[in-house]
């Protein structure tokens, strides 16, 4: 029973990291998926069998070497002068999916609530500033709870959409525009996305698995957690398809789409996309700062700060733009990772001594 539970705790705190800004409005879906119209299906299922396989070996791999921070994987990968680079670039990018979730809360908040932009933003900030200050068993916990809700939202807004389709099955592929997503092929941007979330929850499956009782749970919760991230990328595909006329003229297709089912479910799914966004943001920035001092000691805090600081300038570049920019080349980054992890679990196949 103890280790079911740790399971479902990894699962959910795996999924509530990604589950942010760009996934839970729909934006990523759309841009990297939707827009290939039928094909989006076949390129979820590729991606997923990556997400499932990739995660799985990430959190083991964290588990086995008792990794502290993304930086240890990365090493004992790639090397290191090879691993310095990408140790950087990875720092890099995850600062920028912090960045993109500030925005992202900014436009949900406007758009659902009426609060200015930068209100929106600020607030977001402030509560991930506060989140970063608690203990990693805490963090771990709040990036779980709301799970769940995301996943109820999502199949009853999937759900109507699927059995009301305002575009028939047959005119989807006549209404798509691959031209607007990152590489216009999709087994390209299948596997794309795949590598993005892997490396947006690379670092934090790692400290997930080096916290975890046993090699199982850390195994089985990373597994689990794929699970849960390929449906619901299902489901907002299928909803996001039965509307093909009119998604890609919003910026937070899915809140249109509750509310077009229910104002109260636009209420009560604006509400929940502030927390995964809020989850997302707080998943990232923890190993970030972690990188580069001591959790909780003075520096810690400092660069907490400073970083908090300069992410709220930097959101108002736009989130849509923002999404466009950072995900395509965060998510070569991650199949980089995710090939690293692929050769050394067939390293660990062809030998004797168990390496993940």
């Amino acid at each position: 029973m103890k280790l079911n539970r740790e399971i479902w705790k990894i699962a959910f705190a795996y999924t509530g990291v990604i589950v942010g800004a760009g996934f839970s409005t729909g934006q990523e879906i759309l841009q990297f998926f939707t827009n290939h119209g039928l094909y989006s299906y076949i390129a979820i299922l590729l991606s997923g069998l990556i997400v499932l396989f990739i995660g799985r070996q990430a959190t083991k791999f964290g588990y086995r070497i008792q990794a502290e921070s993304h930086k240890t994987p990365i090493f004992t990968m790639f090397g290191k002068i090879s691993g310095t680079i990408i140790d950087y670039l990875f720092v890099f990018f995850l600062y920028g999916i912090a960045v993109i979730m500030f925005a992202g809360a900014g436009s949900a908040f406007n758009e659902s609530f009426g609060v200015p932009y930068w209100l929106g933003t600020l607030i977001m900030v402030f509560f991930v500033v506060i989140t970063l200050m608690l203990d990693f068993d805490k963090i771990v916990a709040a990036l779980g709870a709301v799970t769940p809700f995301l996943i109820a939202v999502v199949v009853i807004i999937a759900l109507f959409n699927i059995f009301n389709p305002q575009v028939p099955l047959e005119e989807v592929n006549a209404l798509a525009q691959p031209e607007r997503t990152p590489s216009g092929l999709w087994f390209l941007d299948g596997a794309m996305y795949a590598g993005f979330t892997l490396a947006t929850a690379f670092s934090f499956l790692s400290i997930m698995g080096a916290n975890s009782s046993s090699h199982t749970a850390a195994a089985r919760g990373g597994l689990l957690g794929g699970v849960i991230i390929t449906i619901l990328m299902i489901l907002i595909n299928a909803a996001l398809i039965s509307n093909m006329d009119t998604v890609n003229e919003i910026a937070l297709p899915t809140l249109s789409l509750a509310d077009n089912i229910h104002p109260a479910l636009q209420l009560i799914l604006a509400v929940v996309m502030l927390l995964v966004i809020y989850n997302t943001a707080v998943g990232v920035m923890y190993p970030f700062l972690k990188r580069y001092s001591i959790p909780y000691s003075k520096k810690y805090y400092i660069i907490l700060i400073i970083a908090a600081v300069i992410g709220y300038f930097l959101s108002f570049v736009g989130f849509v733009e923002l999404v466009g920019i950072v995900y395509p080349a965060f998510g070569i980054l991650g199949l980089l990772i995710g090939l690293g992890l692929t050769i050394r679990w067939f390293m660990n196949k062809s030998s004797r001594k168990e390496l993940l």
